[in-house]
């Protein structure tokens, strides 16, 4: 039986990784189709595009601080120009609000945000203590990213419904926090290993949420609220002075 090395190990799960956080990458394509199409962003939020963005930009950096880390830099480029296409055709067809409000993100996380921990990390850190600093902020994020979907694991069991929690997101984001997990471990930087057990984690008790709910009868969410009696009160004078339907905003 053939036996491989941890340089291998790193190697093989490296590829791997890089495969399947590019699939992940590309999971949105569908949607900014639909924009494409429509012309319009309707009631996508860039939130998530500009968070991917930042986390790609400030994990690019990393690589680029490391020796050898071929796997981390290659990926994360590529993901920074792909989340850079998403944004570029959300602020094209999105209105002014959600530019303006897309706009601001950009600056916070990739002007300031990214700006600041290079600035810090080249004036107050030399050699591995730099590394050492920019990965602790990398894991740090990595884990905040990961606890993100907390919110909607929570809604999944208040409303019993798996409509916005998809299986097939979940299965490829926990598999692609195991290959990452691997391949940190094998390389031994504990930076990229460790947040990963976290994804892992929570990638299964998402599928398990979502074999749990899958076939189960959706509830209301207005229902879940709490009633409101100066809103029953005046549901009726509302009601006579409404010439038409209010639009929900985002």
């Amino acid at each position: 039986m053939a036996s491989f090395t941890s340089k291998e190990l790193a190697f093989i799960f490296g590829i791997i990784g890089n495969i399947i956080s590019f699939l992940v990458f590309l999971a949105p394509v569908p949607t900014f189709y639909t924009i494409w199409k429509k012309k319009s962003s309707k009631s996508f939020q860039s939130i998530p595009y500009s968070v991917a963005f930042f986390s790609a930009s400030l994990l690019l950096y990393y690589g680029f601080l490391k020796t050898n880390a071929y796997m981390i830099v290659s990926i994360n480029g590529i993901g920074c120009v792909i989340e850079a296409i998403y944004l570029v055709i959300y602020l094209i067809y999105a209105p002014n609000k959600a530019k303006i409000f897309t706009m601001k993100l950009i600056i916070v996380f990739n002007v300031g945000g990214l700006g600041l921990i290079t600035g810090v990390s080249l004036v107050a850190f030399k050699g591995v203590k730099r590394v050492s600093f920019v990965g602790w902020v990398c894991a740090i994020f990595t884990i905040a990213v990961f606890a993100a979907p907390l919110s909607i694991m929570r809604r999944v069991v208040r409303t019993k419904s798996v409509e916005f929690m998809p299986f097939t997101l979940s299965f490829f984001l926990t598999l692609c926090a195991t290959t990452w997990f691997f391949y940190g471990f094998f390389v031994r930087d504990y930076y990229i290993a460790l947040p990963n057990v976290l994804g892992f984690l929570f990638g299964i008790a998402q599928m398990i949420l979502y074999l749990i709910y899958k076939n189960a009868k959706k509830v209301d969410e207005t229902k879940l609220e709490p009633p409101n009696k100066d809103i029953e009160k005046n549901t009726s004078s509302i009601e006579e002075d409404a010439i038409e339907p209010e639009s929900p905003s985002k």
